[in-house]
């Protein structure tokens, strides 16, 4: 089983994990970013195939990114805040399926057993993930990194029903 797509916003951190290693498997990639481009280091390169809303900051992004989405994962350590919080809040209001991730709690290897999980039990091909920007979670982007490489690549080997 492949992922189809993966969507993420583009903010520093564990967006931007999700979509180097969406890039990195030759996955589709892509989703919804501020007006502008915006980010917490000031523009969203433009390697990264997101859509520009016309108005709107991330609180928008965050909504479109989960509608357009079949599921999301959230990655985080150890509370939930703000612009993360806020795209729990938007999995839950839309009855969405989502599944949390505390990196305090697992190491990469074990959240993406966790994340194959969601993904086969869900038959997600159009995955949004998330999670704090880089400035919240220091190392953010290195564990999305790795546990997100992970889940690809075992998803690719094993296959959807065999994992």
């Amino acid at each position: 089983m492949d992922i189809l797509k993966v969507i993420s916003g583009g903010q520093t951190g564990v967006d931007r994990a999700a979509l180097d290693v969406a890039l990195k498997h030759r996955i589709k990639c892509g989703g919804w970013c501020p007006a502008g481009r915006l980010d917490e280091s000031g523009k969203i390169p433009d390697r990264y195939p997101l859509k520009e809303l016309k108005k709107g900051g991330p609180e928008e992004r965050t909504l479109r990114n989960v509608q357009g989405s079949e599921g999301t994962i959230v990655i985080y350590f150890h509370e939930l805040s703000g612009g993360t919080a806020y795209t729990v809040g938007c999995c839950i209001e839309d009855r969405q399926p989502h599944r949390l991730i505390d990196a305090a709690k697992y190491s990469p290897e074990d959240a993406a057993t966790l994340m194959i999980s969601f993904v086969c039990d869900n038959e997600i091909d159009i995955l949004n993930i998330a999670g704090p920007r880089e400035s919240e979670w220091v190392g953010g982007y290195a564990y999305a990194f790795r546990a997100v490489d992970i889940l690809v690549s075992r998803l690719r080997v094993r296959g959807r029903g065999r994992v």
